[in-house]
């Protein structure tokens, strides 16, 4: 086994720095793990009790905690920068099937999306006149608008009106309505600024009274905010009853229709939902989505076409029986809330 030269702990990050080969050897089905490198440094999410996920890490970028959050700003040697080998999926499976649905969106409101992924995925879209992106953090909003180089040109369009505000406040004190409005949210944390984002009474009170005709509703379920590594995204064959089937079952007490989706994103370490919803039905062809991808989006799309949209709404038959039994309707009584942190690991 190698010498670990240096060991030091700082703000929930292990940083070792190791020489020679590093071996693991556990006794479950007699496995090996041979790690040869010279710098060890790790950051690992507790998805479980009895789970975690890790990542080796080139760079610690940024280190932070604002009012709201602790704030990490990783680049990792899997998954690059703020997950960007990958982030793709999440944010096109967010964004462009409801803006593809709706015949005309022009106006769209961002619940979070503070990095501006979310925001650079609306402004593809060539009919959009306006975005607002509404995050509650700013120390997020400026880091990111500082260190994410592939989302500064959606931070300069003049589309973009960039709002630090509670999104709960600032939908209330509007007069104007929205074609689309996005929940690109953190996780209904117990205590966390953002679980009443996922209640009954904010969908029904203030969220549905502030779209448009014709206008369309989605909402990531969730994601984890140390930014930008995920939790285990909770639509898993394992996962998708802590609070996916829940929001679902609460979305459709509030419109006519409602659509489930997902997608697997390997930096999330599991299969991610989201919930679509609006008064209108959707029906639109996977060839209509693609004629739609072609005129209205500028640039290509990385993950999404037609077909593979709507055969991400076919659930697995687990999950599509949670789905369709699921009784639980979150109120701010009766929340679901998501548990694990990111905490510091050194693999030997």
């Amino acid at each position: 086994m190698g010498e670990v030269v240096e060991m030091f702990y700082e703000n929930g990050f292990s940083n070792k720095v190791c020489n020679d080969t590093i071996t693991t050897t556990t006794t479950t089905n007699s496995s090996i793990l041979n790690v040869n490198h010279q710098d060890c440094c790790w950051f690992e999410e507790i998805i479980d009790d009895d789970l975690k996920w890790s990542f080796a890490l080139n760079r610690v970028l940024h280190k932070g905690t604002s009012q709201y959050q602790d704030i990490a700003l990783l680049d990792t040697k899997h998954f690059g920068k703020s997950a960007e080998v990958d982030e793709f999926i999440y944010h096109e499976c967010l964004i462009h099937p409801p803006l593809l649905s709706h015949p005309n969106p022009k106006t769209v409101f961002i619940m979070g999306g503070g990095e501006g992924s979310a925001a650079r995925e609306v402004l593809k879209h060539k009919i959009i006149e306006k975005v607002v992106m509404c995050d509650i953090d700013q120390e997020v909003v400026d880091f990111c608008r500082r260190y994410l180089t592939v989302n500064q040109e959606a931070f300069r369009n003049k589309k973009l009106d960039l709002v630090v505000n509670d999104a709960k406040a600032e939908l209330e004190k509007r007069n104007e309505k929205f074609d689309i409005i996005v929940g690109d949210l953190a996780d209904p944390v117990e205590g966390g600024p953002c679980y009443q984002l996922y209640t009954k009474s904010f969908y029904e009170r203030i969220l549905k009274p502030k779209l448009n005709e014709n206008g369309i509703f989605v909402t990531q379920v969730c994601i984890y905010i140390y930014i930008y590594l995920p939790f285990a995204g909770p639509a898993g064959i394992f996962t998708h009853k802590e609070v996916f089937t829940s929001i679902y079952n609460t979305v459709k007490q509030v419109f006519k229709y409602v659509l489930a989706y997902s997608a697997h994103v390997p930096s999330f370490a599991d299969t991610w939902g989201w919930v679509m919803a609006s008064d209108q039905p959707f029906s639109i062809s996977a060839e209509e989505l693609d004629n739609r991808i072609r005129d209205r989006i500028n640039g290509e799309l990385l993950y999404l076409n037609g077909a593979s949209f709507l055969s991400s709404a076919t659930m697995n038959k687990t999950v599509s029986l949670s789905l369709l039994n699921e009784t639980h309707v979150y109120t701010e009584e009766d929340a679901r809330f998501i548990h694990g942190h990111g905490v510091a690991y050194n693999r030997l």
